[in-house]
């Protein structure tokens, strides 16, 4: 069975939108403004790919539990995947020039024979991970 899963939609608390949309607009991300107020912003990743960016009070009001302390735990890893090596280290490196922190960890020796990657924290502490998959390397 087919689940029919068409788009995703990520969540994410932000301390400050407006911080928060220009680092995010610096790094090439388009917003859909249909959808986005002074309580959150649809950021656009793909055509089927959205984070929502929620100020810290909107984004309790769904869940009514406290939000992740980004500087002491990770609630999760977005990963993106990018068509080119360069691709990965352009975006990387905006994101580090706009405050950013670099959170790459070494891969084994067998991940890195097929990918590459970068890790970046965002302003709120979110986990990012930009990679490179060479899909020629894999055996599939």
């Amino acid at each position: 069975m087919t689940v029919g899963v068409e788009a995703i939609f990520v969540n994410l608390p932000v301390k400050d939108l407006t911080k928060s949309m220009n680092f995010f607009k610096a790094l090439g991300f388009k917003f859909n403004e249909e959808f986005t107020d002074n309580k959150g912003a649809n950021m656009i990743i793909s055509d089927s790919i959205f984070v929502m960016l929620l100020t810290e009070e909107f984004f309790t009001s769904f869940t009514h539990l406290g939000i992740t302390d980004t500087s002491k735990e990770n609630e999760a890893i977005i990963a993106l995947q990018v068509k080119s090596k360069d691709a990965v280290d352009e975006l990387v490196n905006t994101a580090l020039a706009n405050g950013a922190e670099d959170k790459t960890t070494a891969l084994s020796d067998e991940e890195e024979a097929m990918m590459f990657y970068r890790r970046f924290k965002d302003l709120d502490g979110h986990l990012w991970e930009i990679m490179y998959m060479d899909m020629s390397a894999m055996d599939i």
